[in-house]
């Protein structure tokens, strides 16, 4: 799994990983960020206004891993960033409050405008947030792990007041990533040393920036399907 503190700026790193944080106004995206990347809570947060977002640096099998999470607005008037916002995304989180039926009743749309932007071997993990709220929760842990399972999406509550699996989501994100990556890698190097290089074209690791590593449809990678 994925260990390690914040960012050290002399840090050499291995892999930049971007992750988006999806779902309803006011479920808690920017606290889940916010205690991840910072390790705060703030209980005045004010409304995400367009995109925003912060970065973290963890070590997952000894390489350093920089996890560059992006925060966006729920709310509808800002749908045209979609597009850019989706592009290079090789994580995402669906996140719904425990509390309010509807942003959970929501996330299948989420989903959808999510597969359709982002890379199809996108790694997707749903977020119940809130579960210090159990007293008013509107949505089952049940519903929440049956529609999961049904799409192939990896499932955790968390709460970003008390901490609570708040690592852990984006730990298992970035891990499967990382694994992801890795098995490509492998393959490719696999392929480069029969003598077959050619085969490589269209299907390597796209790095467009320093470091960034993103999936590209090819038939190297397995769906988690």
């Amino acid at each position: 799994m994925a260990s390690g503190g914040y960012s050290d700026p002399s840090q050499k790193i291995d892999y930049v990983f971007k992750i988006v944080l999806i779902g309803d106004s006011a479920v808690g995206k920017s606290q889940i960020l916010s205690r991840f990347a910072r390790n705060e809570f703030s209980l005045d947060s004010k409304a995400t206004i367009g995109v925003e977002f912060q970065t973290r640096t963890l070590v997952i099998q000894h390489k350093s891993v920089k996890a560059q999470i992006w925060d966006t607005a729920g709310q509808e008037r800002y749908r045209a960033v979609t597009s850019a916002y989706y592009r290079g995304a090789v994580g995402a989180m669906l996140v719904y409050d425990i509390t309010k039926r509807q942003s959970f009743d929501h996330i299948p749309r989420w989903l959808e405008e999510l597969r359709s932007h982002a890379d199809k071997n996108i790694v997707i993990i749903l977020v119940g947030n809130k579960s210090d709220l159990e007293n008013q929760r509107a949505v089952p842990t049940e519903d929440a792990k049956e529609f999961a399972q049904k799409e192939g999406l990896f499932f955790l509550e968390t709460s970003a007041l008390e901490a609570t699996n708040v690592e852990n989501a984006f730990s298992t994100v970035l891990t499967e990533i990382f694994n992801i990556v890795n098995k490509k890698t492998l393959v490719a190097g696999e392929e480069q040393g029969n003598g077959n290089p050619a085969s490589l074209a269209g299907k390597k690791i796209v790095i467009p920036g320093p470091a960034q590593v993103i999936p590209v449809k090819s038939k190297l990678c397995c769906s988690s399907s």
